[in-house]
């Protein structure tokens, strides 16, 4: 006979379900994703780049949440194509904020869309961390609140460098620029004409071309015309691929001081065999490097992709690296925080101690005011080779 229930076990019955279906339901909540948005440019020329980044952030989630995620919770990236347009670069910002629900967006390529989207940041209060992007006015931006962290050059120090070592190494007396028509030429031509007056060094010119350019003899000419020695480069790839082939062009042989423009896609195609002539600035190679971290890491990539069939399959790795790192350190924010909440995790990278970095290891990478875990120690010159991206000393 079928056994009756009473009102006592129906009661019962239910409330068993009740508390099964609240563990349950806060076993969800606890497992739900920690959210991390990335905007960079994932078409076009500097896809490389951003693909880069991407794999960068990639490897490091995989480690994070082989050990357990953070607070309990995986983390996951969320990725969008701003196309290296900072309009597309804010709705994609605003999309991964507001409904996607983000911790923190990590802002990729061009200094004119992350600049576009750290008020967006700031308003919001969601962290944003910079894996490549080096215009000074992104992390020093002013303003009272500031949520804009990076794991990668700046200008300011970036142009110091450019200075340094085009004295050191091609004795230059009377350089010139050529720089890109945008916010990060004006970013860089603040930084050089101040590096160049610190060190009492004239310039021979500043000249500037649209990104589109295909041509840039004219600009050049000028820049020969009044004696230039070395020439001062600031440009992604298209552009700085057609400063070496206008140089081709003019038959004029002048050592070309870059900054890392170059690393972000097929430079050594576009530009041809004057690539090589291009000394440029990074954080971080592969090449040479025998470090166990860095070699840990190059392991980890070609298991994750077996595409990866050389060193310049890897290229650039600076977008590896920097990436790398920067999502370790704000994993390491989150912990600290003890919190996915804009605000307190802003406040848990002041509490951010040691982290054995890929580039380096950190020893209190931020504190308010010093927005900006890498500097000039951390910068080494490089140049193409058969694909590859190699340290010039090598």
């Amino acid at each position: 006979m079928p056994s009756r229930s009473t009102p006592l076990t129906r009661r019962l019955a239910l409330g068993a379900c009740l508390a099964l279906g609240l563990s349950v339901s806060g076993t969800a909540r606890a497992a739900e994703p920690i959210r991390i948005g990335l905007v960079t440019a994932l078409s076009g020329q500097s896809a490389k780049s951003g693909e880069a980044i991407s794999r960068g952030i990639g490897l490091a989630i995989d480690e994070i949440n082989a050990g357990g995620g953070v607070l309990g919770r995986p983390l996951e990236l969320v990725a969008r194509d701003d196309e290296a347009n900072p309009s597309k670069g804010v709705l994609a910002a605003r999309e991964l904020i507001q409904r996607v629900g983000v911790v923190a967006l990590v802002g990729g390529l061009d200094t004119p869309v992350s600049m576009a989207l750290v008020p967006i940041a700031n308003q919001m209060k969601v962290p944003f961390l910079g894996p490549w992007a080096a215009g000074t006015g992104i992390t020093r931006n002013g303003a009272a609140d500031n949520y804009a962290f990076r794991v990668s050059a700046v200008d300011a120090l970036v142009d110091e460098a450019l200075v340094t070592y085009a004295v050191k190494t091609h004795g230059a007396k009377k350089p010139g620029m050529i720089l890109v028509n945008n916010a990060w030429g004006e970013s860089n031509q603040q930084g050089l004409t101040a590096a160049l007056k610190a060190a009492n060094l004239p310039a021979a010119g500043i000249e500037k071309y649209e990104a589109a350019d295909l041509d840039m003899v004219p600009q050049l000419t000028r820049l020969r015309e009044a004696g230039a020695d070395t020439l001062f480069l600031v440009g992604n790839v298209g552009p700085s691929a057609q400063v070496v082939k206008s140089l081709d062009r003019m038959g004029w042989s002048v050592p070309v001081v870059s900054h890392w423009g170059p690393a972000g896609g097929r430079f050594d195609e576009l530009a041809g065999p004057s690539a090589a002539k291009v000394h440029f600035i990074q954080t971080f190679t592969f090449a040479g490097n025998t470090s166990p971290k860095a070699l840990a890491v190059l392991d980890a990539l070609k298991a994750k992709y077996p595409a990866i069939q050389s060193m310049a399959d890897v290229t650039p790795a600076v977008g590896i690296a920097n990436a790398y790192d920067a999502t370790h350190l704000l994993a390491l924010a989150i912990k600290a925080a003890g919190s996915t909440k804009g605000p307190e995790v802003r406040d848990g990278f002041y509490k951010v101690a040691t982290y054995p970095g890929l580039i380096k290891t950190y020893d209190k990478p931020f504190a308010p005011g010093q927005h900006d875990a890498l500097g000039p120690q951390d910068y080494v010159f490089t140049r193409f080779r058969n694909g590859e991206i190699v340290a010039v000393t090598n």
